[in-house]
């Protein structure tokens, strides 16, 4: 593939090639790679997902590693959160990407080169974009979960964090998250 050598468009990112060895994302316009996601991430994510989905109300579904289009004017940004609950309306259209305003929950596992993407950059990127909820998974020992919720502001305000039992958290609906059941015994 040639590396473009300009900002890219939608349109743009929408021509690029396939790539599943990495982990490709649009920021501002230019290709973001990172290496696909390590053992213990996809297997917090497995079970995150698994949690979730028992609990998700029949409106809404979880879906891992979507394309999110957060900014579409050039020079635009699509994130691809490690999760996003969305609405079953928004997911029946089965699009190529969702808009921010469809993402009712974004997730983020952190990773240990992506602790300031997921914890700054993106924390003031969902913000901007409005996506009302963004929880950050830290597979740190011990785990944990941060929940924050926006407010009337466009800032983000903890809601919820906690390593050490199971967090009870109310938006975008009433879930039950044990952060000491995302790994594996053996991590």
């Amino acid at each position: 593939m040639a590396w473009p050598d300009h900002l890219l468009s939608l349109e743009d990112w929408a021509e690029l090639p396939e790539d599943n060895s990495h982990r490709v994302e649009l920021v501002e316009g230019t290709l973001h790679v990172s290496p696909r996601p390590v053992s213990d991430h996809q297997w917090a994510l497995k079970k995150l997902t698994r949690q979730l989905d028992d609990q998700v109300p029949q409106d809404l579904v979880v879906l891992p590693e979507v394309e999110v289009v957060l900014f579409d004017e050039w020079p635009s940004t699509i994130r691809i959160p490690d999760l996003v609950v969305v609405s079953v309306e928004a997911a029946r259209k089965s699009p190529a990407r969702y808009r921010a305003a469809d993402v009712r929950l974004a997730v983020e596992i952190v990773s240990p080169g992506s602790v300031r993407t997921d914890r700054v950059t993106k924390f003031g990127e969902y913000a901007e974009a409005g996506i009302g909820n963004y929880w950050i998974v830290d597979l740190s020992k011990p785990v944990s979960v941060a929940a924050y919720t926006l407010k009337d502001d466009g800032h983000y305000v903890v809601v919820g964090e906690e390593s050490a039992v199971a967090v009870t958290l109310s938006l975008p609906a009433p879930f039950v998250v044990d952060p000491a059941t995302l790994l594996p015994e053996w991590a």
